[in-house]
């Protein structure tokens, strides 16, 4: 049997950092890699081809060639995912949709032949002799969440790796907290599950074997989820790495309390861990406490932040504005936080209720819900009512974008990261690296319009942080993405 796992688009978003990948050539951040994993699970008799519309066209021959398609995506995904199965089934090809889509958009609002609800390892295997048979089900859904040793190795002979600035390895599914608006405790569990030590370290042996050198994100939601088992994991990590000699620098998702925690902050960094996502949300406590937020709260954010960072682990902070206790003040004082915060990378999105959330059954609850949503926390329409006036509100998210990602405020928080983090991975020269230098010159030394702020932040950056200006000028690209994205959500504006 043919099959083709197809991966939708991602739409423009300060997350697809698209003006940024262009500097170095890379058509997409990471690799799909749930459908990688979904491949090595289906049958090894089956011939199996890999399309990624992020950095590949779907062709025709593409389609001539199936005898199924199965493709998966997240909420956001939903537009060019229903394009793509509509050209499918008019194709005459039968398609499969599962991932997280799945389980926040009705089956029968996803146009597919067959819907898979849950995880592939529970399911795949059943679904793939329904489909050799020609008797697969409109609906397969898991009785339960299966335990992650059995997931296997990722397919990686379907992707181009050199596509891509970053791959991928997952060690865990779920979070133990509680958060209101989270999905990902309602789909993977509050019980975090983690592969075993040897798995995650084949994984590594996988990319290194086939010749990856660079960023590795590993995709945890929260990746401390369970930190007695991280622990063993970081160990096996640190003695990988420098056998090795150290070809990777890992990135990952976690929760504040990380800085709790100066043993596992240290063995992070030993492991060669650069950068950490963190869902901070909000200086306000009281918003924090009424989402169910409790881990960020009776703490100082910004001496956890700073906690961290004095790892020489890069902080990137996740906001969100329109909670039900946001006040008029939110806006100077999350722009504020921002800055002391020196989080050079902070997504601000606005509040989305996410269908199967604890936050939109509340909100249907209160006759509040206006439509799913697309899954777009960084677009300005809003999916309920909101407390707060909904113009006021849009209106102060545009405002603190512009503020935060002006590029005089930028920059000062980049040379405030340089100088608390001094991070200690260093730019090769290659010439990918050479062909994004030269851009960055082009770009926003000559060709933008606040150049004169580029020049002050290089000069500063080459005698202050000599030892840091890859990483510098690594930021000032990563500043021209965040910065391309705001100027589209300011001329949205009517």
């Amino acid at each position: 049997m043919n099959v083709l796992l197809i991966y939708p688009k991602f739409p423009d978003t300060y997350w697809s950092f698209r003006y940024a990948l262009s500097f170095q050539g890379k058509r997409a951040a990471q690799p799909p890699l749930g459908l990688m994993t979904v491949a090595a699970l289906l049958p090894a008799s089956w011939h199996k081809r890999l399309v990624d519309t992020n950095v590949e066209r779907l062709k025709d021959s593409d389609l001539r060639w199936a005898d199924v398609a199965l493709l998966s995506g997240m909420h956001i995904q939903q537009p060019d995912l229903l394009a793509l199965v509509r050209r499918c089934r008019a194709h005459g090809v039968r398609t499969v949709v599962g991932g997280p889509i799945t389980s926040s958009i009705p089956p029968q609002n996803l146009e597919a032949d067959h819907i898979v609800i849950g995880e592939a390892e529970e399911l795949i295997a059943e679904l793939a002799r329904d489909l050799e048979a020609g008797s697969a089900l409109p609906l397969y859904q898991a009785a339960e969440r299966p335990a992650m040793d059995r997931s296997p190795l990722p397919d990686l002979s379907l992707i181009r790796m050199k596509r891509y600035s970053t791959m991928t390895v997952q060690y865990s599914r779920g979070c133990p907290f509680h958060c209101e608006f989270c999905d990902i405790i309602e789909i993977y569990g509050r019980r975090p599950r983690t592969k075993a030590v040897a798995q995650v370290l084949a994984e590594l042996d996988q990319l290194y074997a086939a010749g990856w050198r660079g960023p590795v994100f590993i995709v945890d939601d929260n990746f401390i989820g369970n930190k007695i088992r991280v622990r063993d994991l970081l160990k096996a990590l640190v003695e990988w790495q420098q056998s090795k000699r150290l070809p990777f620098r890992f990135i990952t998702e976690a929760s504040l309390n990380l800085s709790d925690d100066e043993d596992l902050l240290q063995a992070m960094k030993d492991a060669g861990f650069t950068s950490v996502f963190l869902g901070i949300e909000t200086p306000d406590e009281s918003s924090l406490a009424a989402t169910q937020k409790h881990q960020n709260t009776r703490r100082d954010l910004l001496d956890s932040i700073a906690a961290i960072q004095q790892y020489g682990i890069e902080v990137m902070g996740g906001f969100i504005l329109g909670f039900d206790t946001d006040r008029e003040d939110v806006f100077d004082r999350l722009v504020e936080f921002i800055q002391k915060s020196a989080i050079p990378i902070a997504m601000v999105g606005l509040l989305q209720a996410m269908p199967g959330t604890q936050l939109f059954r509340r909100l249907a609850r209160e006759g509040r819900i206006l439509h799913t949503g697309d899954g777009n926390n960084t677009g300005c329409e809003l999916n309920f009512l909101p407390r707060m006036n909904a113009t006021r509100l849009v209106e102060g998210y545009r405002s603190v974008l512009r503020q935060i990602y002006g590029r005089e405020a930028y920059y000062a928080r980049v040379r405030e990261y340089l100088s608390r983090c001094r991070p200690r991975y260093r730019t090769h020269l290659s010439l990918a690296n050479f062909r994004a230098a030269l851009l960055s010159i082009w770009r926003l030394g000559i060709l933008d319009r606040a150049r004169l702020s580029y020049w002050k932040f290089v000069l500063v950056a080459a005698t202050r942080y000599r030892r840091y200006f890859g990483a510098a000028m690594t930021m000032a690209v990563m500043g021209y993405h965040f910065q391309m994205i705001t100027e589209q959500i300011s001329e949205s504006e009517s």
